[in-house]
């Protein structure tokens, strides 16, 4: 057999998630890079008389932009997630890596026992399983994890995540799984947990309430010509500059592409995943208006009562962790990521 008829081999990737937000920008980014055996976890409903029931925690009128974030991607097999450990220990041999990004992200959620089931408990057995079988792992972990930032956004000093104050639930779960992997003995051998800033781009039409402030930005001005933004409720913030670090999704997949070709055991940890620089919800709004081609035209409500103090005001990720591990390509900036997401495919209803 000569050099070009021998069997090529294509490294079998598990995405958790991968029909939510990041899961699916993921899995485009892998098969732009000629990745397609793909195993896509997931809340998938059976086809019912030709309809997709609505996924749990997602209404029927969003749906389907989640059933979208799938369309034309080059996926090898469909897993349900209750059924993802008994599918692991049959196929495990063909597995390369693991990105774990399936989670009940809603940081509003108060159901602690939801939380505690999917964020914390379900990613226990991924982390476990990959220690049985020998695999690589990559987890979302979050930004909410740093609470109201009171002992800053440094994630080179591990003995830190102790200390944090989640201000939600949300936040609390991850920041348990966080340390519960610090405390552990036996870890896979190479392994990486990402705190996600704000994330914002496509394939987020799902989210509802939970969706960026550009995407509610691009509805309420593409409906009514104007935006409305939450009022600061803190006497340090004038309204509508409070500070988030807000990271394009395609810096986020990236970053993910990255880590699957660094998984070297010294580069284990947990890292952030942000810009680097945090800008204000006025920055971000106006440069939607921008992008739009629409006058500005901003107003304030009064942050909802149920969020209110558990509201983060400033959050900035520093990156000289994930540098240091060899990263050197530039985040995009929050006026060029709007301009992207808006021209195109927001404009659109485009997906990536």
């Amino acid at each position: 057999m000569t050099q070009d008829n021998l069997p090529t081999f294509e490294p079998m990737i598990i995405v958790t998630g991968a029909a939510g937000f990041i899961g699916s920008a993921l899995i485009a980014r892998l098969n732009a890079e000629n990745f397609n055996d793909v195993v896509a976890v997931d809340e998938f409903a059976p086809s019912i008389n030709g309809d997709t029931p609505a996924l749990k925690g997602v209404t029927p009128a969003l749906k389907g932009a989640k059933d979208r974030n799938l369309e034309g991607k080059k996926i090898s097999e469909r897993v349900n997630r209750d059924k993802f450990f008994i599918w692991l220990k049959e196929n495990h041999k063909q597995v390369q890596f693991i990105f774990h990004l399936g989670a009940r992200t809603d940081t509003t959620e108060f159901d602690t026992e939801l939380l505690t089931r999917l964020n914390l408990d379900y990613t226990k057995k991924v982390w476990q399983a990959c220690i049985e079988y020998g695999l690589p792992l990559v987890y979302a972990s979050s930004a909410a994890t740093y609470g109201g930032g009171e002992f800053g956004y440094d994630d080179e000093d591990p003995a830190l995540i102790e200390k944090l104050q989640p201000l939600n639930p949300y936040g609390i779960s991850k920041n348990e799984f966080d340390k519960w992997a610090l405390k552990q003995d036996k870890k896979p051998y190479f392994w990486v947990g990402l705190k996600f800033f704000n994330v914002y781009g496509p394939n987020e039409y799902h989210k509802g309430r939970m969706a960026s402030v550009i995407l509610h930005a691009y509805n309420q001005v593409k409906e009514t010509g104007a935006m409305k933004l939450f009022r600061s409720h803190n006497p340090d913030y004038k309204d509508g500059e409070q500070m988030r670090d807000f990271v394009y999704v395609k810096d986020v997949t990236d970053v993910l592409f990255f880590l699957l070709h660094h998984r070297y055991k010294e580069n284990s940890g947990i890292y952030n995943l942000g810009s680097g620089q945090a800008r204000t919800f006025l920055d971000l709004v106006k440069s939607t208006f921008y992008a739009m081609n629409v006058p500005e035209n901003i107003s304030f409500v009064d942050t909802p009562a149920d969020i209110r103090d558990k509201y983060q005001y400033f959050t900035e990720a520093k990156m000289t962790k994930l540098r240091k591990i060899g990263y050197e390509k530039p985040f995009t900036s929050l006026d060029e990521g709007v301009h992207d997401y808006v021209k195109d495919y927001l404009t659109g209803n485009y997906y990536i």
